[in-house]
């Protein structure tokens, strides 16, 4: 099993994409976070994006001989495979914020950021190359109130758990717990609904995915999966079966 990150640092410096790195935007190394717009049962007027599943975006990170490009989701490449590094469509508050008026709207969910040759772009739904990042263009990013999460990993006798942070007081007392310690390790993904976060559980270990009602959403077979922002993007896991090649796959374990 991977080494285990603790638990109790909840908003860990990780990346929105899928190798945990993070894009570079020419000189650009530390903006701020994006806002995250959903546009996933959207086509756009695209073709070939058919919208099988209503909750998952209509262009999907897939990698193939070491690039990435885009499926959609018959899992059909509509953008080939030529980028370091590929994105969830999403918006890029840097760019919609823009003291350039006319680069603005590249900075909305209709497009996505992409990588090549240290390069960074933003691309359209067709897998065209619309803007190329200039540092000029970046403004800040408008402070955004973090919404404060309401379970939180516990740990007793070595083994995690789930507690809600507002009512629990007494651990002795197992009616407390939202679910009592019985994994080697969990992690609350950040997502936009904080009264059924999912979480990654190890057990045996191997990892899944259950919820706050410890109910399995993805089962138990996967050698890692990754603790970024896969979910709150794209309500999709980066998960691996051996630690080295990582895919997607949906809420019912159904691979992309």
């Amino acid at each position: 099993m991977k080494n285990v990150v603790p638990f109790l640092c909840f908003f860990i410096s990780i990346s929105v994409f899928s190798q945990t790195q993070s894009v570079k935007k020419l000189s650009i190394k530390n903006t701020s976070k994006t806002t995250v717009k959903k546009n996933f049962a959207s086509a756009n007027k695209v073709p070939d994006l058919p919208v099988i599943n209503e909750e998952l975006p209509v262009l999907i990170p897939k990698k193939k001989n070491g690039n990435f490009g885009y499926v959609n989701q018959k899992g059909k490449f509509i953008i080939q495979p030529e980028y370091h590094i590929a994105v969830f469509f999403y918006e890029d508050c840097n760019l919609l914020n823009s003291p350039n008026e006319k680069v603005r709207k590249f900075g909305t969910a209709d497009y996505a950021t992409v990588e090549k040759n240290e390069i960074s772009y933003r691309v359209d739904k067709k897998g065209k190359r619309v803007y190329q990042f200039k540092q000029s263009d970046l403004a800040q990013c408008a402070h955004k109130e973090y919404v404060q999460q309401l379970f939180q990993a516990y740990t007793m006798n070595g083994f995690f758990g789930i507690i809600e942070k507002a009512t629990f007081k007494n651990p002795q007392d197992y009616k407390q717990f939202q679910i009592y310690p019985q994994y080697e390790y969990l992690y609350i993904m950040e997502g936009d609904d904080v009264s059924n976060p999912m979480i990654i559980a190890s057990k045996n270990n191997v990892f899944g995915v259950i919820d706050v009602h410890n109910n399995i959403i993805v089962p138990f077979e996967y050698e890692d999966i990754k603790r970024n922002f896969s979910w709150k993007l794209g309500r999709m896991f980066d998960v691996s079966k051996d630690g080295k090649n990582y895919y997607y796959i949906d809420s019912k374990n159904k691979t992309y």
